[in-house]
């Protein structure tokens, strides 16, 4: 069985050490705005530098995240942060925009691109799309299914790395873009910037029914528009190894406490899942307990067991 990945996300030196400390096998993280969260939970070019040569003296892989959806007033800049950003060697760029994609290649030629699920990628000859255009792993869209993974998984090139969510936020719309976010801010390039307005309680009023609100609330086929419960696939390891997913991925740029909590319970479940599935199931209580000290939201296995018609 092939060993998946526990990928972390990292918004400072601080978590990134504590999701190295705690058993991530890789981090990821943003730099200088060209990611989709706000410009104070960036990295600035020596946190890079010294986040990357801190992961890499303990065995564990960065990823930089530059998947902002570009404007014209973007790519001369970007064009210099990547080249800045080639002299720190991460071990990864991922990137949504294919305008990003084609200059990452012109710039950092011999970098892994992994194509991020800001891109929507929800069905194999998009997989195969990317993989043609020379990227190695694609993170699936947020609103596919075990059952559509696995035959991505099926049809897809062997050697081409499958990434999904197992932890996290469910964001609004569309897989994860925060549209809220960008509207309530004036903010272009689908950033969130820490707004996190997709975590807010909504109601609906309707217009000739003045002061009477009506709760949005998530049912079986999902909420659709707004936030929902938080993601938790902890129970359910050995179905995304099987679905074929190569990278588990936590959602969410977390504070130490929860950083810690998060990655370490699931260091646990996927090693004792990889050595045996009776000890597995019989350590879930304890891997939801941890997490459950650090969150105050329920969970919800998300898109994972729909069936789609």
């Amino acid at each position: 069985m092939k060993t998946p990945e526990l990928l972390a996300p990292a918004v400072s030196l601080e978590t990134l050490k504590t999701a190295v400390a705690f058993g991530a096998d890789a981090v990821y993280i943003g730099g200088e705005g060209y990611d989709l969260w706000a410009e104070e939970k960036d990295f600035s070019t020596e946190e890079i530098k010294q986040g990357i040569t801190y992961a890499h003296e303990h065995g564990v892989k960065v990823y930089v995240t530059v998947n902002i959806v570009a404007h014209n007033r973007d790519l001369l800049d970007a064009e210099r942060y990547l080249k800045e950003l080639k002299t720190q060697e991460p071990d990864a760029v991922i990137v949504a925009d294919p305008g990003m994609f084609m200059l990452v290649k012109e710039i950092y030629p011999e970098i892994d691109i992994h194509i991020s699920t800001k891109a929507n990628n929800t069905n194999y000859l998009t997989c195969g799309f990317w993989y043609e255009q020379g990227a190695r792993r694609i993170t699936c869209g947020r609103g596919l299914s075990l059952r559509e993974i696995k035959e991505i998984r099926e049809k897809a090139p062997k050697d081409m790395e499958l990434g999904s969510f197992v932890h996290g936020r469910m964001c609004i719309s569309s897989s994860g873009r925060q549209l809220f976010g960008n509207y309530f801010q004036g903010r272009a390039g689908e950033k969130d910037a820490g707004f996190h307005s997709g975590k807010w309680d909504y109601v609906i009023s309707e217009e000739k029914r003045q002061g009477e609100y009506l709760p949005v609330y998530e049912n079986e086929r999902g909420t659709f528009i707004f936030h929902s419960k938080d993601l938790c696939m902890i129970e359910h390891i050995p179905e995304m190894v099987e679905a074929g997913v190569d990278s588990l991925i936590i959602e969410g740029r977390m504070d130490v406490g929860y950083c810690a909590a998060v990655v370490e319970a699931y260091r646990m479940a996927v090693d004792d899942y990889l050595n045996s599935e009776e000890k597995y199931r019989s350590g879930i209580k304890e891997y939801l307990a941890k997490i459950s000290q650090h969150t105050h939201r329920n969970f919800t296995t998300g898109f994972y067991f729909h069936q789609h018609t």
